[in-house]
């Protein structure tokens, strides 16, 4: 296994097309606007590598029994499912943001188990091949990028009814050792620091959409694949280093690109759906069941840092034992340990897969994630309150280190004695930028929009059973009526 130096090594030998703020990126992984992300990313490494928490970030391989990252094992019981999400928040509250791998681990699984069932149905070999592939991103501790969401254009039209047909990632020719694909896929968390792209259907097809059926693994660096580095709102601060503006060395958020697929060519060994559109459905519900669930774990370990950070604040503006302050502090524990419990129960709830690997319950995983697009909304709330107006006004790092006003500044903006204006600032700066626009939208939108989870919690619910339950219980129909 990698650690973190190493895995920033391995990152510079690539040669990917990144783009950002319209200029291409000569060497992407010294540019501010990456820097921070990879760090993040690095510090999975080094908390796997260090050998002091095998327990959460290590696992054996079922594959050749070698111990391996857990961002690269699959599920292969609930003891599995439930140290994947203990790990998310131990991350979580060890970096205080995104650290970008989780969509690559539930895409490996999604990957794992669906190319086992087309296999057995269809006589194909993309399971044999997606273990080779599997294989060697266990052997040298690769990062991957799971990449299922397309720009989609006009909704209400399916993929080969829009207008430009390359809205959806598809294929565009097939050859005796592969496959050409074009497309896009946007919103694709750490892709721009991952050695590969694991692209994904979006949606289940029938078989006149038998081209955007495609699964398969492509080279960061592929040739004819760009990638744009999306804009957040904190992006310029990364540009000052140093600054206490720019919050902390790890960045708030995942780092997004939009992946550009200008007729990338995929041989046979990575091509792992090419035409099975009635498998596609499988492969993005069982995804997103797992990686709904993540946000219990990952949001947690955040979570735990921003409520560490806003009372350390309102221990600097001496309201800390103030009986309102501590009830909003105990409502974020509610708020925060009610989506961690849900997590721990979908994997605890978890059903083995005919592949070998086992599936959280979909029901409480999408349940999980419902309540983090409102919970973590409240939650920024909560730390607005009791942080106050500081958070949206704070003067510029630069005004405080100004010889005409920085020492006004650090006068005036002096709290609790034994803490430092400094100290202040960076909490102000954490908070903020963990609770800004872009971190709650990912919140919001990420593995799905909250409407997609609702639509899954109502089928999975099995409204049919319950009202035969009802009428069981309350003893309707035994008149001979049709209720």
């Amino acid at each position: 296994m990698m650690n973190g130096t190493q895995y920033v090594e391995t990152l510079k030998k690539l040669k990917p097309r990144i783009f950002y703020r319209g200029k291409r990126l000569e060497n992407p992984y010294d540019h501010p606007a990456l820097r921070p992300h990879i760090r993040t990313a690095a510090a999975t490494y080094d908390l796997a590598a260090g050998g002091q928490h095998d327990e959460v970030m290590t696992a054996t391989s079922n594959l050749d029994g070698a111990k391996i990252s857990r961002f690269t094992h699959l599920f292969w019981s609930v003891d599995d499912l439930i140290r994947k999400i203990a790990m998310l928040r131990f991350i979580g509250r060890e970096t205080g943001t995104c650290f970008q791998r989780c969509v690559g681990l539930d895409a490996i699984n999604a990957l794992w188990s669906v190319t086992y069932d087309v296999d057995q149905a269809k006589g194909t070999e993309y399971h044999q091949r997606f273990r080779k592939f599997l294989s060697r991103l266990q052997r040298e501790d690769l990062m991957s990028a799971g990449a299922m969401t397309d720009p989609k254009g006009d909704r209400s039209l399916a993929p080969w009814q829009q207008a430009d047909p390359d809205l959806y990632v598809h294929i565009v020719g097939r050859r005796p050792d592969g496959v050409v694909i074009r497309g896009a896929k946007t919103h694709i968390t750490g892709a721009a620091n991952s050695h590969e792209i694991l692209v994904m259907p979006t949606l289940g097809l029938p078989p006149e959409g038998a081209d955007y059926a495609v699964a398969c693994a492509v080279p960061v660096d592929a040739p004819g694949l760009s990638l744009v580095f999306g804009r957040q709102s904190n992006d310029e601060r990364k540009e000052e280093a140093g600054s206490i503006d720019c919050g902390t060395e790890w960045g708030v958020v995942g780092g997004e690109s939009t992946l550009l697929f200008e007729d990338v060519f995929v041989p046979n060994e990575r091509l792992f759906m090419a035409g099975e559109g009635d498998f596609a459905g499988s492969l993005v519900d069982r995804f997103s069941a797992w990686h709904r669930a993540n946000y219990g774990g990952c949001k947690a370990g955040n979570a735990d840092v921003l409520l560490g950070a806003t009372a350390l604040l309102a221990e600097i503006h001496g309201t800390i034992k103030n009986g309102i302050v501590r009830d909003k502090l105990t409502e974020i524990v509610h708020l925060v340990e009610t989506n961690f419990a849900g997590a721990i129960g979908s994997s605890a709830m978890g059903k083995r897969l005919p592949a070998g690997n086992w599936l959280v319950d979909p029901l409480l995983a999408n349940t999980v994630k419902q309540n983090v697009t409102r919970f973590v909304y409240q939650v920024g709330r909560l730390t607005h309150d009791i942080a106050g107006g500081l958070l949206s006004t704070l003067p510029a790092d630069a005004d405080f280190r100004s010889s005409e006003v920085g020492g006004l500044l650090e006068k005036y903006f002096a709290g609790k004695q034994g803490f430092s204006t400094e100290d202040k600032r960076k909490l102000c700066r954490y908070i903020e930028g963990m609770t800004s626009v872009s971190t709650l939208v990912e919140a919001l939108h990420g593995a799905g929009s909250p409407q997609a989870q609702r639509i899954v919690m109502l089928r999975q619910a099995d409204l049919p059973e319950k009202t035969r339950q009802a009428k069981k219980v309350i003893g309707l129909g035994k008149d001979g009526s049709q209720a």
